[in-house]
């Protein structure tokens, strides 16, 4: 019996010898909103994020492993999600949340976990700000605003505008704000102002306000539901002044449930492949075209850089643990991602805007702008 013993455990010995143990998993979370109403934009930011997975499985010799977690498009979902993926599975970092609310109520978490977060498409300033472990790949809303205002104003040739807020997103509230401060600043009017709910679906009130005043333009940035629904309301009213919009207008549901009420409605956003300025952009446009058989978006193309720069952060620090790895993110420069060269100042994202319009049931291409 010992002979036989002493001839097993040889050959266990001789077997572990001859098949090295694989390396552990490197598990990254993704709390994305994969129902509820801002499920179009989590499927589509998961569909780059697999293909930014399949471009790059591995780093620091791991396969790369991500665990989902849907945070059903809730604030709340989302704080319970970051907090699952940290004390459950022991993620070394998160990609997301995608929205600027959700992005809120995860955040803290990480903070306190002092696990790194990096949102694809969080645009609101206070998703980072003071936040030590919290980054984004995306510009912030001032900026965006910013472009908005000068578009209205230089290329639309508005003078008025009105302005509608969803007040229950951070993002529609901020975005507003910074759009209005920049339309004043550089001469034109703010007429009237009017507020709205999530999931609301009268906005004849509003609308009629609105048409009383009779501005050059009506500005809203809002998620697509909403900002479907009031323009083809706006349309049925007789309203026939240009919408403008933020980056959550880019979703196919707005073409889908505005129809032709659509039409003509301009909005700045990340991302088109037709305003690609990277070879890296170009290679995911070619990849995301073959692998789903439709354009890219913003949440695709975002997801995809916030993967890779998170990556890049990896290699540069030899490392996944938090300090150093907040270190090499704060480090970033000169990144050549899918949605143009990013630089990160103060854990934001600073690279250039793209506006587009819809033309014929389309999202067209209008312009680049630079954040100089």
């Amino acid at each position: 019996m010992k002979r036989l013993a002493f001839v097993s455990g040889l050959l266990l010995l001789t077997l572990a010898m001859a098949c090295p143990a694989v390396a552990e998993p490197l598990k990254l979370g993704v709390p994305f909103p994969m129902t509820g109403p801002n499920a179009p934009y989590g499927q589509n930011a998961l569909r780059g994020l697999k293909l930014a997975m399949a471009a790059r499985p591995q780093v620091l010799g791991r396969p790369v492993e991500i665990v989902v977690v849907d945070n059903k498009s809730d604030k709340v979902e989302a704080s319970n999600a970051a907090n699952r993926l940290i004390q459950y599975d022991k993620v070394a970092a998160i990609i997301g949340p995608l929205s600027s609310s959700n992005s809120l109520a995860a955040g803290p978490v990480c903070e306190t976990a002092k696990v790194p977060m990096v949102s694809p498409w969080a645009t609101n300033p206070l998703v980072t700000q003071g936040k030590k472990y919290v980054f984004r790949v995306c510009f912030i809303d001032p900026f965006q605003g910013s472009v908005g205002a000068s578009f209205a104003l230089k290329n639309l040739k508005a003078k008025t505008a009105a302005i509608m807020v969803d007040v229950a997103q951070d993002y529609c509230v901020g975005i507003a704000g910074f759009f209005e401060r920049a339309f004043k600043k550089q001469g034109g009017q703010v007429v009237i102002k009017t507020m709205y709910n999530t999931g609301d679906q009268d906005f004849s009130a509003q609308l009629l306000a609105i048409k009383a005043k009779n501005p050059d333009i009506i500005y809203v940035p809002a998620y697509f539901t909403e900002g479907a629904l009031i323009a083809r309301q706006a349309r049925e009213m007789g309203l026939k002044q240009i919408m403008l919009g933020g980056d959550a207008s880019q979703a196919a549901e707005l073409i889908k449930i505005g129809g032709p009420a659509v039409e003509g409605l301009a909005f700045t956003t990340h991302f088109d492949e037709k305003g690609v300025t990277t070879p890296a952009g170009k290679s995911f446009v070619k990849a995301y075209r073959a692998k789903y058989k439709e354009a890219p978006d913003s949440c695709s193309a975002l997801a995809y850089d916030a993967y890779n720069a998170l990556l890049d952060a990896m290699d540069r620090a030899k490392t996944t643990k938090p300090q150093a790895l907040v270190k090499a993110l704060e480090q970033t420069k000169d990144f050549q991602g899918v949605t143009g060269v990013m630089t990160l100042v103060d854990h934001n994202a600073v690279k250039p805007a793209v506006i587009l319009h819809v033309k014929d049931g389309q999202f067209v291409y209008m312009a680049t702008v630079s954040p100089n």
